[in-house]
C-alpha cells in the first residue's frame, strides 16, 4: 500500500513498500530504530552512532553527522536516509537525497519527540512497538512531573562547547529538558547555540548551576576550574549529555536520570 507521510520539515514523501535498507546519520535515532525492531534493516551507521554498542561492529560505519561519506551511501543502495535538522546540513541532505529519499526529523519539544517516533512506526510498519514506546515514555513523563512539582527551581547554563564557550539557548531539545526540570535556562532569549564569554556570566543571569555536558564537547572537572573562578557561588555540575539532548528511547532513560540529578544537587 502506497503511503504519503510528511517529514518535520514538512517534505512529502511517497513510499510505495516500506523501506527495507536503512542508513541512519543520527546516533539517538540509531538508537530508536534499534529499539522499534529494525535492528536488521539498519544498514549504515555513523561512528558517534555507540547505542546499542555492538552496531559499530556489524554495520558500516559511513563518515559522521557532519562529513558522511557519499560514495559509501550510494554503494549500499539504501531505500531511506534518517537525517536530523540540527545534526545533518542542508548541504548534505540535498546531495543525498539524489540517491533516495531522505527523512528529515526537527526535534524541539516532548511532543515533536512522540511525533517522530509516531511516524517511524508508520514508515517500517511498526506501529505497535512504537505505540508501546510513546506509552512507556508519555506514563514517564507524567510521573515525573509529579516528582518535580515539590522541587525548587533554580537558575542555569548549559555549556556544550568550549573554545568558544557555547551554551543551549531557545528552540532546542535541551531547553525543554531543562525547562521540566524547572531548571530555568539564563540563555533562553536566545537561539539555538549562542556563543557566550565567561566573565559575563554574572551580567548574563548569574546561574545558580553550571551544567557542563558530556558531549558535543567532553568537559571534565578541570574545565570547571576556570568557570568557578568567574561564579564562585555557582554550583558546576558535570551532566550526561545524553539524556539531555538525545531524543527517540532515550528520553525514558533520561527522567530517572533528573531525578537522580535532582537528588545531588
Amino acid at each position: 500500500m502506497t503511503k504519503i507521510l510528511v517529514d518535520q520539515l514538512g517534505n512529502q514523501h511517497t513510499f510505495i513498500n516500506t523501506p527495507k535498507r536503512i542508513i541512519s546519520l543520527v546516533p539517538s535515532q540509531t538508537e530508536l530504530l534499534f529499539d522499534l525492531g529494525l535492528e536488521d534493516s539498519i544498514i549504515g551507521i555513523t561512528k558517534f552512532c555507540v547505542h546499542p554498542f555492538h552496531l559499530k561492529s556489524t554495520k558500516t560505519i559511513v563518515g559522521g553527522t557532519k562529513n558522511v561519506k557519499f560514495n559509501k551511501i550510494k554503494e549500499l543502495q539504501p531505500d531511506i536516509i534518517i537525517c536530523n535538522k540540527e545534526e545533518n546540513s542542508k548541504e548534505i541532505v540535498d546531495e543525498l537525497s539524489e540517491i533516495c529519499p531522505v527523512w528529515v526529523t526537527n526535534v524541539c519539544s516532548i511532543e515533536d519527540n512522540i511525533k517522530m517516533i509516531q511516524d517511524f512506526g508508520e514508515i517500517f510498519n511498526k506501529r505497535t512497538n512504537s505505540s508501546k514506546w510513546i506509552d512507556k515514555i508519555n506514563n514517564a513523563n507524567a510521573e515525573f512531573n509529579t516528582f518535580i512539582l515539590e522541587k525548587p527551581s533554580y537558575k542555569v547554563a548549559y555549556f556544550i562547547w568550549k573554545n568558544p564557550y557555547m551554551v543551549a539557548g531557545n528552540n532546542t531539545f535541551i531547553n525543554e529538558l531543562l525547562s521540566i526540570n524547572k531548571f530555568e535556562n539564563v540563555y533562553k532569549s536566545k537561539d539555538r547555540y549562542p556563543e557566550v564569554e565567561i566573565k559575563d556570566l554574572v551580567d548574563d543571569g548569574n546561574p545558580d548551576l553550571i551544567f557542563l555536558s558530556s558531549e558535543p564537547y567532553p568537559f571534565k572537572d578541570k574545565d570547571g576550574i576556570e568557570i568557578g573562578r568567574i561564579l564562585q557561588n555557582a554550583k558546576i555540575i558535570l551532566v550526561d549529555g545524553e539524556m539531555f539532548s538525545w531524543h527517540g528511547t532515550r528520553l525514558l532513560k533520561a527522567f530517572n536520570y533528573f531525578r537522580y540529578l535532582h537528588n545531588n544537587i
